[in-house]
């Protein structure tokens, strides 16, 4: 089939890349975010999808908005087929999704209809969920309404991270939307109208909610951290230092929310059940480092608190 692939991140360079070396399918654009400001540098750097259809001589579109009417004149010019999308970071009004005969397929990172939204991974983490998966389901003006052309499942272990998991569902989903745009071609796979029980909804997670609330268990606090790692990463001040969090460790030792330790061995920080180890810290302005080694040279006062 003739496509135009939508997106923008890199979870969403695997979808791209297989569908580039497909022999069944040609992309014939891709249309992702505007160049932006990236990085300790500052510099305006290509999105992941931009960099890899630029490399592979790919036309790249890369509308303010998707109802920009120039944009709209080269899309229908292109002519697609079907447009596959995976994470492209914006909505695409009525007028947009009627341009291609067989419709938008996305590529969702969730066993839909839960955690619709921005940000599925995180939330599956968070709310300690066994499994999750990755739906391709055909895009409607609903958010993640659609109705769905198939699944994949993974398992969410315990000590994923969002990029561990996302990854992964990144490189099966993958599969998945190949498979599903092969069907549409061969006119041998429909779509099935989501489920009215089960819906849940996973909204975009800001930097003030990335921070750390010591008063809560360990468990909720070890699945929030995991959670937001890499982005936008846990977060808790201690003293005046902010600082993020790498993933933790659970112990056996108690100590009152917040109440720091530091031993020859442990950094520990308390919460409402069992102590914390932190192992990786980095503080504002700084490269990661050894929770435990800074700390030592920090030289924290016995009082000092995280907060």
């Amino acid at each position: 089939m003739r496509l135009v692939f939508a997106g923008t991140p890199e979870p969403a360079v695997p979808s791209l890349e297989r569908l580039i070396r497909s022999a069944r399918h040609e992309v014939v654009a891709v249309i992702t975010r505007p160049d932006a400001v990236a990085g300790r540098g500052r510099k305006v750097v290509r999105s992941p999808i931009g960099a890899l259809a630029d490399a592979h001589g790919i036309e790249v579109l890369t509308p303010e908005r998707p109802s920009d009417p120039e944009f709209l004149a080269r899309l229908t010019d292109l002519a697609p087929e079907c447009a596959p999308v995976v994470a492209y970071g914006a909505l695409l009004p009525q007028k947009v999704l009627d341009i291609p005969a067989l419709g938008w397929v996305n590529l969702h990172f969730s066993l839909l209809p839960a955690w619709r939204g921005a940000a599925p991974v995180q939330a599956a983490i968070a709310s300690g969920d066994d499994m999750t998966g990755a739906s391709a389901f055909r895009l409607e003006a609903g958010m993640d309404t659609g109705p769905v052309y198939g699944v994949v499942t993974e398992r969410i272990r315990a000590t994923d991270t969002a990029g561990d998991l996302l990854g992964r569902l990144a490189d099966s989903g993958a599969v998945l939307l190949e498979s599903v745009l092969d069907g549409l071609a061969d006119g041998t796979i429909t779509a099935v109208p989501q489920p009215g029980d089960g819906v849940s909804y996973a909204p975009k997670v800001a930097v003030e909610e990335a921070r750390i609330r010591w008063d809560r268990t360990a468990v909720v606090i070890d699945r929030h951290v995991r959670s937001v790692t890499p982005a936008p990463g846990a977060w808790t001040t201690i003293g005046d230092v902010r600082v993020k969090v790498g993933p933790l460790t659970l112990t056996d030792d108690r100590l009152e929310p917040g109440e720091i330790s530091v031993t020859k061995s442990d950094f520990l920080v308390g919460t409402s059940t069992v102590a914390v180890r932190l192992d990786r810290i980095q503080p504002q302005g700084k490269r990661q480092m050894s929770a435990l080694d800074w700390a030592r040279g920090a030289r924290l006062d016995a009082k000092v608190r995280a907060q």
